[in-house]
């Protein structure tokens, strides 16, 4: 796909000259966004009610309405961090990509784990790419430059593995599943981490690597709470080409590309499972227009 054209999560739609004031250069454009969202669970408040339901804003325009509506300011102009947008890492990267797909940047989502907010644990995250005429610069636009010991702006191999990467990993017997996840307490009612967590990730890459930017509690299709009974043979196949396609395979690009588009386990059609964390079971399907 056409990375520098915006997809219907992240268009920014009447919004859209919001970011013609934007900065010219990626480190103003990311600070920007760090400017317009507050991690839910990072950002040191606890929001509740109608706040803490923000985190299920699925379109940019949507965000960026909310921004608007109780700031109404041009976006580089500051924000307290109880006035930003409630959100996760999903918001910030589709915001970033959406920045620059505005210039006419080629840019994406990348969705994996990360080792650097935790000693012995991996957490889920998302983070971006864009590609700078030469090759795909991946950065963490949700955090400050020189607070790791890495740059944020331009990841290094290690520091954050795709999801594809790490089921490759545990189906190998190379990884323990149990230290990837959202959360690794090991007596929660539902246990956010561990195998089906690492495969329901890998079809959350391939979506968002196809245009669909989904937030991380969308369910759809060959998803499951459970590796019993999973289609676990197309998940390696699609981990398997995502690896490959990374690695400059333009024919697995296509194949899993091709997939996405024709298998009824993978393709998301508008109808989603929604696990929100702002949300309380029974969780019900929804409708997504």
């Amino acid at each position: 796909m056409d990375y520098a054209i915006q997809t219907r999560w992240s268009d920014p739609g009447v919004h859209a000259g919001l970011f013609d004031a934007l900065p010219d250069d990626i480190a103003g454009v990311a600070a920007v966004v760090r400017n317009l969202v507050i991690h839910y669970r990072g950002g040191g408040i606890e929001f509740t009610g109608e706040r803490l339901a923000e985190i299920d804003s699925r379109w940019v325009s949507a965000i960026l309405a909310t921004d608007q509506s109780r700031n109404g300011t041009p976006l580089a102009e500051p924000r307290e961090p109880v006035d930003r947008v409630v959100g996760c890492c999903r918001d910030h990267t589709l915001l970033f990509v959406s920045a620059l797909r505005h210039k006419g940047i080629p840019a994406r989502s990348r969705v994996g784990f990360a080792e650097y907010f935790a000693e012995g644990f991996n957490h889920d995250h998302v983070v971006a790419e864009y590609f700078n005429s030469e090759r795909w610069v991946m950065i963490d636009s949700e955090l400050e430059p020189g607070t790791y010991p890495f740059d944020v702006a331009d990841i290094p191999a290690g520091p954050f593995r795709s999801a594809a990467e790490v089921w490759l990993g545990y189906r190998a017997g190379e990884l323990d599943g149990d230290l990837y996840g959202a959360d690794p307490t090991p007596d929660a009612p539902l246990k956010l981490h561990g195998g089906w967590f690492i495969r329901n990730y890998v079809h959350y890459q391939l979506a968002h690597l196809n245009g669909d930017e989904l937030l991380l509690w969308d369910n759809w299709g060959a998803m499951s709470d459970r590796l019993d009974g999973a289609d676990i043979e197309l998940t390696d196949r699609i981990a398997r080409l995502m690896v490959a396609s990374d690695n400059g395979d333009e024919t697995a690009t296509k194949e899993v590309d091709d997939l996405y588009r024709t298998h009824p386990g993978l393709t998301f059609t508008g109808r989603s499972f929604v696990t929100s964390p702002a949300g309380k079971p029974p969780f019900e399907w929804v409708d997504l227009v």
